[in-house]
C-alpha cells in the first residue's frame, strides 16, 4: 500500500483543511463538496484524511462493518453472536466516475434466488464505505442512475438491492466526500443540498507559497516514507485533537442567541428547506469542540455559514455560489443574542430594534448601480445609428460591444427521432437500464434486469427434460433473460450562432442571446453536453467545445461580440468539424445541432451555394438540426427555411421561439439519423 501524503504537509487550503476535520470531528454534519481548478491538492487532501480517521471497532468476519455495541438486525452476514470483535482503521472507499450500479450497490445471484431461493449477495462500494468514507472524484460526472443510488443511500442510512422481489438491504452510513472542477459541468441540486458543506480551492497566487508547495511535492514523491516520517509528530496530535474533539462535542451548548443567528441567516439568505438551519447548527456546535469549547461564539455561526450556505444560494445554473459577506454580517450582528429572550428566557424578542421605514438596513433608498438594471438591463450606451443599428466600437474596427442576453423563458422538448444508446439524461428516446420495460433478450455479462416472464417462459419446455420433482422450476443459466428498457438519453446540442453584423441589431441580438440562454437551461435540465460554435467576418471560431458546462457557454455567449460578413459555410464547417471528433471520442452520444441565424450568407466567394453545400453534408450523415430563424422586418425571405430544408430540418422564427411555442411546431426534429434504430 502506498504512503499518503500527509493532511499536515498541506501548504495552505485553510478552508479544505478545515471542513475535512470538521467531518471528522463530526460525521452529522453530512460531507464535503470540494470545487475548483485542477492541480490544487483536492483529492490529495481527501486521501490523507483517512490516515487521520480514529479507527473502528467491527463484528469479527462481518463484511458489513457492524457495530459490535448494536449490530445491525438486517444484516445479510448476522444474526451476530456478541463477543466476537476487532478493530480496524477508517476505510475511504472510492467511487469510479465509470462503476457500474452492481459494483456501487452490490450484486445479487439471480440464477440461485429463483432455484435454490438463497440470497447469494456480494457486497459493493456502499458496504464498504460504511462507517467511513466514501470518495467520489469529479462527482459532476458520476451518472444519473448512480447519483439517485447515492441519494437513496444518504438520506436512509442504507442500501437496498432488489432483483425482481428479491432484495438485500443493509446499513450504509458514511462521510461523503466530493471532488470536482465546475468548468467540465454542475451537479444536480438534489445531490449538491446532500453535501453538508462546501469549499472553493484555487492555486494560490503568492510565489513562496507556490514554491513551497513545489519543494514538499518533490521531497515526498523521492521518498514517499521518509516525508511522511518527518510529518509524524503533526499527523499524531492532529489525530489526537479529532480524538479528544469527538469527546468534547456532546458537551458543546448551542444557546438559544447562536440559534437564533443560525435560523435569522438562512431566512436572510433564502435559503430553501430546513436542512441548512440543521447543517449549520451541526457545523457550529463542531467548531466549538475543535476549539476545545464547550459553548458555541457568533464567530463559529459565522464560518460555520461560510461553509454550509454558499452552495445552497444557487436559483438557477447559470448562478455562481457564493456568500455577501457583508450582508452575513449585517445578520449576525442585528441577530447577536443582545436583548430579551437571546439566552432562552420566555421573554418576546425584537429583533428590529431600529428597523426604519423601509425595513431592516434600510433607508428608502434603492443601491448604486454600476450598471443598467432591470429591463433595461440590455441596453449599452454606446451610440446607435438609424433603425437601432449600434455603432461599431472602434475606427474602422467593424465589431460592436457584446449585448446582454434577453430574459430566458421556459422552452419544450427538442429531441432526435429514433432510438439511440447514449448515456442516460431527459431529451431523447434511448435504451436504458432503467425506463418502461419494451421486451428481453440474452444477457451480455452479468445480469442486472431480470424479465421474470421471458425467463419462466425460457426454462418451462425443459423442465422433464431436466429431471424436475415437485414445485420447484429448474432454471439454468442459458434460461435467464435480462429485460430491455427504454428511458432518455442526454444529447450533444451544438449551438451555432450566427454573430455577423446583419445580426448585431441590439434588440434582435438580445432576444437571440436570450433564446440561446433558455436553450442552454433546457439542456442542463436534460443532462446534455452543449457546445458554441460562432460565424462572422470571414471565418467561424469553436467558442466552446463540448462540454457538460452550460455555466461556461452562458459566460462564452454574454461576451460574444457582433459584426462582419456572415459566412454561413464556414460556421456550417466548423459544427461539423466538431461534431466528427466528438463522435469519435463518444459515440453513442447522438447530436442535435441549432443553427440560430437570418439565413443571409455573405461570406467569401458564392457564399449561398457554399452554405447549401455544407448543409447537404448533415443531411447526408442523417444529423437532427433545426434552424432559429432571425429574420426580421415587414419583407423577408425566407433564406433561413431554405437552410433549414438543405440542412434536413426544420425552420423555426424567433418570435415563435420567444413565444414559448417551439414545442407545438418542432416536436421531434424532422429528419433521419444513420445512428437511429
Amino acid at each position: 500500500m502506498s504512503t499518503p501524503f500527509p493532511f499536515t504537509a498541506v501548504v495552505g487550503q485553510d478552508d479544505l483543511r478545515l471542513a475535512l476535520l470538521l467531518n471528522a470531528v463530526s460525521p452529522a454534519v453530512g460531507g464535503v463538496l470540494v470545487r475548483g481548478e485542477k492541480g490544487t491538492a483536492k483529492s490529495t487532501a481527501v486521501r490523507a484524511l483517512s490516515v487521520l480517521l480514529p479507527a473502528v471497532d467491527v463484528v469479527a468476519g462481518c463484511r458489513f462493518s457492524c457495530d459490535p455495541g448494536g449490530p445491525d438486525p438486517a444484516c445479510p452476514d448476522g444474526p451476530h453472536e456478541a463477543g466476537a470483535h476487532e478493530s480496524r482503521a477508517a476505510r475511504m472507499v472510492e467511487l469510479p466516475v465509470g462503476a457500474s450500479e452492481d459494483r456501487l450497490v452490490g450484486a445479487l445471484d439471480i440464477e440461485r434466488a429463483l432455484a435454490e431461493g438463497v440470497k447469494a449477495f456480494e457486497p459493493g462500494l456502499l458496504a464498504d464505505a460504511h462507517r467511513g468514507i466514501l470518495y467520489v472524484d469529479e462527482v459532476n460526472l458520476l451518472h444519473d442512475h448512480l447519483v439517485d443510488l447515492l441519494l437513496d443511500a444518504a438520506a436512509m442510512g442504507a442500501s437496498y438491492v432488489e432483483r425482481e422481489g428479491v432484495s438485500v438491504r443493509h446499513a450504509a452510513k458514511f462521510l461523503l466526500v466530493g471532488t470536482m472542477n465546475p468548468e467540465e459541468g454542475e451537479l444536480r441540486p438534489q445531490l449538491l443540498d446532500r453535501f453538508g458543506l462546501t469549499v472553493e480551492v484555487a492555486a494560490s497566487r503568492e510565489p513562496d507559497q507556490r514554491v513551497e508547495v513545489v519543494r514538499r511535492r518533490l521531497a515526498y514523491d523521492d521518498d514517499p516514507a521518509g516525508f511522511a516520517a518527518r510529518w509524524a509528530d503533526e499527523e499524531s496530535a492532529v489525530r489526537a485533537r479529532i480524538v479528544a474533539a469527538r469527546e468534547l462535542l456532546p458537551s458543546v451548548r448551542l444557546g438559544d442567541g447562536a440559534l437564533r443567528q443560525i435560523a435569522a441567516t438562512c431566512a436572510a439568505f433564502e435559503v430553501d428547506g430546513m436542512r441548512a438551519d440543521i447543517v449549520m447548527a451541526r457545523t457550529a456546535v463542531a467548531l466549538a469542540a475543535w476549539d476545545g469549547r464547550t459553548d458555541v461564539l457568533a464567530e463559529d455561526v459565522r464560518q460555520a455559514a461560510l461553509l454550509a450556505l454558499p452552495h445552497r444560494r444557487r436559483r438557477n445554473p447559470f448562478d455562481a455560489p457564493g456568500l455577501d459577506e457583508n450582508k452575513l454580517d449585517e445578520t449576525l450582528e442585528e441577530f447577536g443574542g443582545q436583548g430579551p429572550g437571546a439566552d432562552g428566557g420566555d421573554e418576546d424578542p425584537d429583533p428590529d430594534p431600529d428597523p426604519g421605514p423601509d425595513g431592516p438596513g434600510g433607508g428608502g433608498q434603492a443601491p448604486e448601480s454600476d450598471g443598467p438594471q432591470g429591463d433595461d438591463a440590455g441596453a449599452r450606451p454606446e451610440a446607435a445609428g438609424e433603425g437601432g443599428e449600434p455603432q461599431p466600437s472602434g475606427p474602422g474596427s467593424g465589431e460592436q460591444q457584446p449585448v446582454r442576453a434577453g430574459e430566458p423563458f421556459r422552452t419544450k422538448v427538442l429531441s432526435v427521432p429514433g432510438v439511440g444508446e447514449g448515456a442516460a439524461g431527459r431529451r431523447s428516446r434511448a435504451r436504458t437500464e432503467r425506463g418502461r420495460t419494451t421486451g428481453s433478450r440474452r444477457p451480455q455479462g452479468a445480469l442486472t434486469k431480470l424479465h421474470l416472464a421471458a425467463t419462466v417462459q425460457a426454462a418451462a419446455p425443459h423442465q422433464l427434460a431436466r429431471g424436475r420433482v415437485g414445485r420447484g422450476l429448474v432454471v439454468r443459466r442459458d434460461d435467464l433473460r435480462q429485460a430491455t428498457r427504454e428511458g432518455r438519453e442526454g444529447n450533444l446540442v451544438l449551438f451555432v450562432v450566427d454573430a455577423s453584423g446583419s445580426m448585431a441589431a441590439r434588440q434582435r441580438m438580445s432576444a437571440v442571446k436570450g433564446a440561446v440562454l433558455s436553450l442552454l437551461l433546457d439542456a442542463y435540465q436534460r443532462r446534455d453536453k452543449v457546445g458554441l460554435v460562432t460565424f462572422r467576418g470571414a471565418a467561424a471560431d469553436v467558442a466552446l467545445p463540448p462540454t457538460s458546462s452550460v455555466d461556461a457557454a452562458a459566460v462564452r455567449l454574454e461576451s460574444l461580440p457582433t459584426g462582419g460578413r456572415t459566412p454561413i459555410a464556414a460556421g456550417l464547417l466548423k459544427a461539423h468539424d466538431v461534431l466528427r471528433v466528438e463522435r469519435m471520442r463518444d459515440p453513442a452520444r447522438r447530436a442535435l445541432v441549432v443553427v440560430v441565424t437570418d439565413g443571409r450568407a455573405t461570406g467569401g466567394p458564392e457564399p449561398v451555394a457554399q452554405a447549401g453545400r455544407a448543409a447537404r453534408l448533415f443531411a447526408a450523415e442523417g444529423i437532427a438540426s433545426v434552424v432559429v430563424d432571425c429574420e426580421s422586418g415587414p419583407v423577408r425571405l425566407g433564406l433561413a427555411g431554405q437552410l433549414a430544408g438543405e440542412l434536413g430540418g426544420t425552420a423555426v422564427t424567433l418570435d415563435e421561439l420567444r413565444a414559448d411555442s417551439i414545442a407545438g411546431l418542432v416536436r421531434d426534429v424532422q429528419g433521419t439519423s444513420r445512428r437511429a434504430a
